[in-house]
């Protein structure tokens, strides 16, 4: 149970030091925010910063940090520490830096913003593969809690029926104003959230004799290897993406930075919701290593053999943790988590065409004429979903690996960002770091995950250098050009040199 506890005061307290270290690198100042500077009660309106908070929160709290967290338990105790280092040191970073950046560029996506510091190629390409990811995390959070709400009704409601009820809302909250049904439904639903998480960590805290945690000291190992599984490297640091660092949260960060009263609420609002995720994270990765005993072979194969995290995995730890009314409020606190992130992820979509080809958002039919095709996209894939669980399964996997590549693509566009903006050149490191991390860890799997098409034909051992080398090449460029701009700088600064 300490292991559990001590990450959890190391996400708080990474929270008060290494956010206020983050603020410090960007360097806030008192400008006006679009929302303050030219609202236009769609897209662009102020809000206050709980309910700013909240929002992001369940933005990017979608079913990662509850299935991913889940899946990694499999790994067993080691997931603690890439969600406690992950979340402080990369994905807060992310949330956060992409959010302000967000902010002073007028609420633009990052991919706009790429085109400014990396050139039309970067902006077309992280453009072109958000907007494949945005539709794909829409389909995957239509599927998930439709599946969630069919088990919570026993099979009387089907999970199709609740297909139709969810993809309905998620047409209605993509195109009407933000403050109309988000502004008004997240801060029940994040209360639901908190409620839920508090419940089920509850549960496992006083049932300490039944559901034991794991602890570090004792189970520091890799299990899934051990039972001849995919080992950590680096397929932990994708399976658990949301709750330590996620680039779908960079899609997201853009519709709060929209609506932000002023840079002082970043830190709250970007910083304090991602160090939230990673709470829920840890609770869900705990939970599940007590409820299994994925640390017993028998535990670790009933967890494999229900898919890791997902719809079946959730009910059996909230019935055996909770009872059957804790069942209840925990599927429903998990269903929240995706149909939360569902729908803006269709409205950012939206957002990010409409920027794309200068189409002003304030009509309604606008707003229309974008969101339908990508609705009628989201349904198809939605029903090729439900054709099969294989269908489910690969889909979460090509939204695994992307996901990772837009978090490193951003965390390089945040340095480069840092480099030629920041007020601290060797702040950039802040993120040069994480970036270079991510680097090797999506290269890595590109190139050694057996599913797809490159890991069938390439053994691990090589894709292990191929991610190393990668990695290395890309922060060597950063640290030449972080020299140069100190020598251009020192330069301007002393011109009789």
């Amino acid at each position: 149970m300490w292991t559990f506890f001590i990450a959890v005061i190391l996400l708080i307290g990474g929270y008060l030091v290494y956010s206020r270290v983050s603020e410090k690198v960007f360097a806030i100042d008192e400008r006006k925010t679009p929302a303050i500077d030219h609202p236009d009660g769609v897209d662009i309106t102020p809000l206050s910063k709980w309910k700013a908070f909240l929002i992001e929160l369940l933005n990017i709290a979608g079913t990662g940090p509850i299935f991913g967290a889940i899946s990694g338990a499999l790994f067993g105790p080691i997931v603690f520490l890439w969600i406690v280092l992950g979340c402080i040191l990369g994905g807060a970073v992310h949330d956060y830096f992409s959010g302000m950046i967000s902010s002073r560029n007028n609420g633009e996506s990052m991919a706009h913003i790429a085109g400014k510091f990396g050139g039309n190629i970067t902006k077309i390409f992280l453009r072109i593969f958000s907007i494949i990811l945005l539709i794909l995390v829409t389909a995957v959070f239509v599927v998930s809690p439709s599946s969630l709400l069919e088990e919570l009704t026993h099979g009387n409601v089907r999970a199709w029926i609740w297909m139709i009820v969810i993809l309905i809302y998620y047409l209605l909250s993509a195109v009407v104003p933000i403050d109309k049904i988000i502004g008004k439904a997240y801060p029940v639903f994040g209360v639901i959230l908190i409620v839920m998480a508090l419940a089920v960590i509850g549960g496992v805290i006083f049932q300490q004799g039944k559901f034991p945690m794991l602890e570090l000291i004792g189970h520091f190992k890799d299990y899934s290897s051990i039972h001849g599984d995919l080992p950590w490297w680096p397929f932990m640091f994708v399976t658990v993406a949301c709750g330590a660092v996620s680039g779908f949260h960079a899609t997201q960060s853009p519709v709060i930075a929209k609506c932000i009263k002023s840079e002082k609420e970043g830190r709250q609002v970007f910083y304090g919701a991602m160090v939230a995720e990673g709470i829920i994270a840890l609770i869900w990765a705990a939970a599940a290593m007590a409820f299994f005993k994925t640390d017993t072979v028998e535990g670790f194969e009933l967890l494999t053999s229900l898919g890791g995290g997902d719809s079946i995995s959730v009910r059996r730890i909230s019935e055996g943790i909770l009872g059957p009314v804790g069942t209840v409020l925990a599927i429903i606190g998990v269903v929240i988590c995706p149909v939360t992130s569902g729908d803006t992820a269709l409205r950012s979509c939206r957002l990010m065409i409409a920027e794309a080809f200068h189409v002003d958002q304030k009509k309604l039919k606008n707003r229309l004429v974008i969101t339908l095709p990508l609705f009628a996209a989201v349904i198809g894939l939605s029903i090729w979903n439900f054709a099969s669980p294989t269908n489910f399964n690969i889909l979460w996997r090509w939204f695994a690996w992307s996901n990772q590549i837009i978090a490193a693509f951003t965390l390089w566009i945040i340095t480069v960002y840092l480099l030629k903006e920041g007020k601290y050149k060797w702040g950039s490191l802040i993120s040069a770091l994480p970036a270079s991390f991510m680097s090797a860890v999506t290269i890595t799997y590109l190139f050694g995950e057996p599913h797809i098409a490159l890991g069938k034909f390439i053994p691990m051992n090589v894709a292990y250098i191929i991610g190393g080398v990668s990695a290395s090449i890309g922060f060597i460029i950063y640290f030449v050009m972080l020299i140069e701009m100190r020598i251009v700088k020192h330069h301007h600064s002393h011109p009789n040199n």
